[in-house]
Formats: structure tokens, C-alpha cells, sequence
């Protein structure tokens, strides 16, 4: 299926449950379907970092709390709406990753992963001891029970998450087709000879960490009020460095449309045990698939499928 073609048809599935939701009257799909969308924003963000520049973020965490905590903060000074909140998470996310990758991007490898994790243990520390924002107790966002045109509240979520992940996925296709895009795969595939050949990798690579942190940033930012309480343990919890990791590994790290197989595939499954088995198996479904495709597929399921076209080309 044409890359194009798919796109849409993920669009106007999301759309379909929308539809579906609003018909049969079950608040739950929306919620589902808002984790989902949500986990596409975060595996599209990573993948731009960690899949067309070859640097992997375990930070991930780190960015969707600074979102979440950047519209806490606003909400408690001045309430705004959710719209606005989204980019003021963005704004703070893109310029903390921007800081996090000029301190961190002349390291490579492992060192980089080490110092994306050590990232997000300092700031969660400084979180739980910020008392405006909850500190480790939390804080409460009181959300309205309703919108108005829209009947549920909830629904008016799932918009908007529906509208991110669409600008996220876009701003990925954007760039892979782009110079930008083609300056990130040299970084991927040799970096010391793309700054032999006269890219400015240093700058391309702060230009990723900046536009990964903020798309992961405003995917955090409504997280308040889809869930009503934030905590740190909630917000930097495994699940999102754990998630935004695996799903464009499973997709397929070297395309757009890889991390959103990857996340529409695992995030459905983990909705669907969460319903019929305990949302405590989630991380242990992500880790059976992952290991599985590590041995199946190395390139995820993009690659699996653009191999078997070239061998039925041959």
C-alpha cells in the first residue's frame, strides 16, 4: 500500500471511531482511541531523533512530563485553553531539548542513551521537590464534564490528540522527503564522514532533539486533563520511554509510516489486554513483541514488507 494511501486510511479510521463512538454513546473508546493517537505523537517524535538520526532518546518520558507540567503550571497561574497550553508545552519541550542536545549530542552511542536517561532522573527530581506544581503529591486538574457542540469532554480530547497526531506524522513525511531529511540519514549512516562532506551535523542534530522534544511535549500537554491527577511516577512512567522506543522499532525506524504501524498495532493490543486481561501485562506484551521482532524482523515491519517486494521482484 502506498504510503500516502495508508496515511489516509489511518486518518479516516480514527475519524471511523469517532463516528462509531458517537453513535453507540461509549466514552471508553474515546479513551482508548486518545492513547493510541497519543502513542502515535510520541513514536513519531522519537523516531525523528532516534530513527532518522540514529540517536537513541530514553528521555522520552522526560518530554511528555514537561509537557504535562507546563500546562499544570499555566492552568494554576492563568487557565488557558487546551490549544494554547499544547503549544506552550511545545515551546518549553523544544527549548529544553535544544539545551539537552547541546549538552549531550557530542557523545554517541551508548554514551547518548546514558545521558538521555540521566536527563530524565534529574528532572524528575526536580519535579517531586516543585511544590507549585504538586511536588510528589500530585495535582489535581479539574476538568469540565462537557464541551460545548461536542457533548462528552473526552471527545473534544480525542480531537485534538487526532489533530496532533496528524501534524506529527505530517511534519515526519515533511522532513524525510526533505534536505533536512536527507542531511539526518547521513548523520544515521555515517556521521564522520557526513561532517567530511561538509554537513553541519551538530546543527542538524540540536534541530532534532528541538523538534522531537517538542512534539513530545505537546502530546503531554492535554495529559492533565484526559486523566484529571499527575503525579511524576505517572508521567515519567516506563510506558512512554518504553512505548515511544518499541513502536517505531516495530514499525520501522527509517520511515514515517513506521512508527505509526508500529504504535496503531501495539497500542491497540495493549488497549485491548488492558480490557481483557490487566493493564499490568502491557509492558510485558511490549517486550515479547519487541524480542520478536528483533529476531523476526531487525528492520521492523516496513523492512519485512520491502523485503519480500524485492525478493518478488527478483
Amino acid at each position: 500500500m502506498h504510503n500516502s494511501t495508508f496515511f489516509v486510511a489511518a486518518v479516516a479510521v480514527a475519524a471511523a471511531v469517532f463516528g462509531i463512538s458517537t453513535y453507540i454513546g461509549n466514552d471508553y473508546i474515546y479513551f482508548a482511541g486518545y492513547v493510541v493517537l497519543q502513542y502515535i505523537v510520541l513514536a513519531t517524535a522519537w523516531n525523528i531523533l532516534g530513527g532518522y538520526c540514529g540517536y537513541v532518546n530514553f528521555g522520552s518520558a522526560a518530554f511528555f512530563a514537561l509537557g504535562a507540567y507546563s500546562a499544570v503550571f499555566v492552568h494554576k497561574f492563568y487557565p488557558l485553553p487546551i490549544p494554547a497550553l499544547i503549544v506552550i508545552g511545545g515551546i518549553v519541550s523544544g527549548i529544553i531539548g535544544f539545551g539537552m542536545g547541546y549538552l549531550t549530542l557530542r557523545l554517541r552511542g551508548v554514551f547518548f542513551a546514558i545521558a538521555t536517561l540521566a536527563f530524565a532522573v534529574v528532572l524528575q527530581t526536580l519535579i517531586i521537590n516543585w511544590d507549585y506544581v504538586g511536588g510528589s503529591r500530585g495535582a489535581y486538574i479539574i476538568r469540565p464534564s462537557d464541551f460545548p457542540g461536542l457533548g462528552s469532554y473526552i471527545e473534544y480530547l480525542y480531537l485534538i490528540m487526532l489533530a496532533l497526531a496528524v501534524i506529527a506524522v505530517t511534519t515526519a513525511r515533511v522532513i524525510e522527503r526533505s534536505r533536512l531529511g536527507y542531511g539526518f540519514a547521513a548523520i544515521r549512516d555515517d556521521e564522520l564522514a557526513a561532517e567530511a562532506a561538509g554537513v553541519p551535523t551538530l546543527r542538524l542534530k540540536l534541530l532534532a532533539t528541538s523538534i522531537s522534544g517538542a512534539l513530545m511535549g505537546m502530546a503531554g500537554a492535554p495529559f492533565p486533563y484526559y486523566i484529571g491527577y499527575v503525579e511524576p511516577a505517572s508521567t515519567f512512567g516506563l510506558a512512554y520511554a518504553v512505548n515511544s522506543i518499541a513502536m517505531p522499532m516495530i514499525g520501522g525506524t527509517t520511515t514515517w509510516i513506521g512508527p505509526l504501524i508500529g504504535a496503531i498495532l501495539l497500542g491497540t493490543l495493549q488497549q485491548i489486554a488492558t480490557v481483557t486481561i490487566s493493564s499490568v501485562v502491557n509492558l510485558l506484551l511490549v517486550g515479547v513483541l519487541l524480542v520478536a521482532f528483533v529476531i523476526i524482523a531487525p528492520n521492523g515491519i516496513v523492512g519485512l514488507v520491502q523485503e519480500r517486494l524485492r525478493a518478488r521482484g527478483k
